[in-house]
């Protein structure tokens, strides 16, 4: 078996977006197995490239996180098509991969150093309930009276999105350190004309044993969010989300709505660690 790191939605600098592993020739592990080493290499998502099943799939992504599997997630699908093509990979269209997830087919389209998937539909959409939307709220550590709107975002992890006033409260959110049932929790506020950024996002998620910890960059979380913000009429064509700062990342996501109605999440992907030998 062989591992490839990469750095998904790096902003202008090295090694500033969300690391990912990828595992190819891994065919003959167990999910157990598969999830055992996502636990012991630590990052926020592992990949397990794998053969296509179905027809039109260049190839099939097994995407697992501390806590089990995901049918689909942002920042491992961009990475994922990454470490094939940087393998040989060809596929069948040019210019455009396939990738086969629980979750469906996902296309990925390529760019100029940069790589953006097509975001799934959601599965969940809506506001959540009063008693819901408070306790997110505390959760995340904003006042309510920061929060213009609360929702379902689900496209595959099942993430509660805070839409806040502005990017500074989202900066200034204090999360709680543990919680007592899983949680995916994002939240999204907008830059000033003129900022870094035209919003600033942040990603919660429940570790094994019920320690919350914060995602560099998500690109589930992101897709969500443009579905919503797009469909809401609150973003316009295109626009870029900034995420991770706060941890000393310094993620950069490029959101865009195409004539079709179809929204696409990219961003640059490097690798960091080609093939590494792995045991087993």
């Amino acid at each position: 078996m062989l591992l490839d790191l990469i750095d998904v939605f790096a902003g202008k600098g090295a090694l500033s977006g969300n690391p990912l592993a990828v595992v190819r020739g891994g065919e003959h592990l167990s999910a157990e197995a598969m999830l055992a080493l996502t636990r012991w290499l630590g990052f926020s998502e592992t990949t397990f490239l794998l053969p296509p099943t179905a027809a039109g799939a260049d190839y099939r992504v097994r995407i697992f996180y501390p806590a089990g599997e995901l049918p689909f997630a942002g920042h491992p699908t961009l990475g994922s098509a990454h470490a094939w093509l940087a393998a040989g990979g060809a596929p069948a269209r040019e210019g455009v991969v396939v990738q086969q997830c629980e979750a469906g087919l996902i296309e990925v389209r390529q760019g100029e150093g940069s790589l953006a998937f097509r975001a799934p539909a959601l599965r969940r959409s809506g506001p959540l309930g009063d008693v819901e939307a408070a306790e997110a709220a505390r959760i995340a550590g904003v006042p309510a009276e920061a929060v213009v709107e609360a929702i379902h975002a689900d496209n595959g992890p099942p993430w509660r999105l805070l839409r806040l006033r502005s990017a500074a409260d989202v900066l200034a959110a204090r999360p709680v350190a543990r919680v007592e049932a899983h949680t995916d929790l994002g939240l999204i506020g907008p830059h000033p004309f003129g900022g870094p950024a035209d919003w600033e996002v942040r990603a919660f998620f429940t570790k094994p044993g019920g320690a919350l910890a914060e995602d560099p960059v998500t690109g589930s979380l992101n897709a969500a969010a443009a579905l919503h913000l797009f469909g809401a009429g609150l973003a316009r064509d295109s626009y870029v989300a900034g995420q991770g700062r706060v941890i000393g990342a310094d993620g950069r996501v490029e959101a865009r709505h195409d004539s079709e109605g179809a929204v696409w999440i990219g961003g640059r992907v490097a690798m960091v660690a080609a093939g590494a030998s792995l045991g087993g």
